[in-house]
């Protein structure tokens, strides 16, 4: 019976735990290009979450609304593209990142709402331009004491699609790593080239990555220690 008893509040401490954790919106609509790596994205996102925040994933953009958001921790938008929310559903996100709600964006997240003032602040204006072919490319970390990136080196090679952006959003946001373009072939090139960054938004905060073009990057174990701590971070 005392075994019995103890595997039942075994049970209820576990459920107690889970229920307690962050829980984060990982939301991936595309009306543009789809890429095909969202799967694996998503798969990987939930993985990362286990023991630490619980992942709903949704291509639905009704869930948001001013009361569906407040369960949220965070919101992950991947790869999403183009015109994704409605002015009701803008609003709404916008109150929530200002009302303290966490924001990540990973790679195609540039490549969304090109006509919503309000996210251009949360990319600092760095807007999808172009991109060369998928290749391998040094990362050079910034801010060397950012919890994102304190597992890689000061130089660290990855494989992915770099876009190159509109604008540059150094002056606007604060910028974790940039990309060393003598170490690719550049589309276009921007010189000075941020590719991971946050930004403060009222109580809340945002930050992006421009990895996760491809379905093997979800499973390379650097990015992946990576995305967890944007979204740990973002929460």
């Amino acid at each position: 019976m005392k075994l019995f008893t103890s595997a039942i509040l075994l049970c209820a401490a576990g459920i107690a735990a889970a229920e307690s954790l962050p829980e984060v919106l990982v939301f991936s609509k595309t009306t543009g290009f789809r890429h095909g790596s969202i799967a694996a994205g998503v798969k990987a996102l939930t993985e990362l979450g286990e023991g630490s925040f619980v992942v709903e994933a949704t291509e639905d953009p009704g869930d948001f609304t001013p009361g569906n958001l407040t369960r949220f921790d965070a919101v992950v938008f991947l790869n999403t593209t183009q015109n994704v929310l409605n002015e009701s559903q803008q609003e709404a996100f916008e109150s929530y990142l200002r009302h303290g709600g966490g924001y990540v964006g990973i790679h195609a997240a540039a490549d969304t709402e090109y006509e919503w003032p309000f996210y251009g602040k949360l990319l600092g204006g760095a807007w999808f331009k172009t991109h060369p072919a998928v290749q391998e490319a040094i990362v050079v970390v910034e801010d060397h004491h950012h919890p994102t990136l304190s597992h890689v080196p000061a130089r660290w090679t990855q494989t992915d699609e770099w876009y190159e952006f509109r604008a540059n959003p150094r002056s606007r946001v604060h910028v974790v790593a940039s990309l060393d373009e003598s170490t690719y072939d550049v589309a276009e090139g921007m010189g000075d080239h941020p590719i991971i960054w946050t930004v403060p938004v009222g109580d809340g905060a945002g930050i992006y990555t421009g990895g996760g073009h491809t379905v093997e990057s979800f499973s390379e174990s650097s990015f992946r220690e990576h995305l967890k701590q944007c979204v740990l971070w973002a929460i």
